[in-house]
């Protein structure tokens, strides 16, 4: 065997971790949007079944379940032949957030009072990974950095922050909130922490891939397998949305902002497949079982919004 042969290809090595992330990511989303409950338990083979329309095989989906229980997001029980998988109420709480999160982005029912939240920090390099977790805690509180140790976010309470600072025991940190000073000749102002072009292209790419989309689910041209495909995937593209741009308030942004078209795209097609890609799900799971606290139910996007 040549040495060439005998060394890992590194793509793949790389890659592996990220597929099973994948995997795992897919699974909790399937059960987050037709099972939100602790008390549902659902057969691993059901569950296994529903991953395969998705392309994944019986290997990755048993990894999977294996995973997400060793991380305490699964319980598991075994009745009869067969076990049983169902939500953890910490799991469930962590699915509500999110998707509280993505139904609510884009509802332009929250006005801004002006304010401009910002997280100063210095991270030792002694500390690394705790400058990694800070950032990524950041993100998904709506931060960005308008410079290296600054991040900026229109939006929500300072509490959140404070907390995660306290829980990384990182006292070189400071939390506040400011108003900018305006001034052409110096300086950034705050909302240049996001690139407005990017987020602007990402939702006209939205728009284009998912309207023909509405088209054939008011038309009915969706068949039950491919409507529990595309209902997964809208929920992804459409998460990610905070993440390019956190909702911000209408008077930073320029002209004609597309985000509200994107929104009521995403609730049509969203909504008009949730019947349709929970009757797939039905069809799968009751080939194991009847029990009652196994069948799925989908949830609207008002819904979502409303959890608390």
């Amino acid at each position: 065997m040549s040495p060439a042969s005998a060394t890992p290809d590194r793509r793949r090595v790389d890659a592996a971790p990220a597929r099973a992330r994948e995997l795992r990511h897919l699974l909790l989303r399937l059960l987050g949007d037709y099972w939100l409950s602790p008390s549902a338990t659902i057969p691993s083979t059901a569950l296994v079944d529903l991953m395969a329309d998705f392309g994944v095989s019986s290997h990755g989906s048993r990894a999977a379940l294996a995973r997400l229980s060793k991380r305490g997001l699964l319980t598991s029980v075994r009745r009869g032949r067969r076990t049983y998988y169902g939500l953890t109420e910490r799991a469930v709480a962590v699915l509500q957030d999110g998707a509280r999160r993505f139904a609510r982005f884009g509802a332009g029912d929250v006005e801004w009072d002006g304010r401009w939240r910002v997280v100063a920090f210095s991270v030792p390099e002694s500390i690394r990974p705790v400058r990694y977790v800070l950032r990524e805690r950041l993100r998904w509180l709506g931060f960005a950095p308008l410079y290296d140790g600054l991040w900026v976010s229109p939006w929500g309470s300072l509490d959140q922050v404070i907390s995660t600072l306290r829980e990384l025991n990182l006292e070189t940190a400071t939390a506040m909130y400011a108003t900018p000073v305006e001034s052409p000749e110096i300086g950034r102002h705050p909302v240049q922490a996001w690139d407005l072009v990017a987020a602007e292209e990402a939702y006209r790419q939205f728009l284009a891939t998912w309207s023909p989309w509405r088209d054939s689910v008011q038309a009915g041209d969706v068949g039950v397998a491919e409507a529990l495909r595309l209902r997964t995937e809208i929920t992804g593209s459409w998460r990610e949305f905070p993440n390019v741009e956190p909702d911000l308030p209408a008077e930073l942004l320029p002209p004609h902002w597309l985000r509200a078209d994107a929104r009521q795209l995403f609730i049509d097609v969203y909504d008009g497949l949730g019947p349709i890609a929970e009757l797939r799900v039905r069809q799968v799971v009751s080939s194991y079982t009847d029990d009652e606290d196994a069948k799925p139910r989908h949830h609207a996007v008002a819904y979502l919004a409303s959890l608390t």
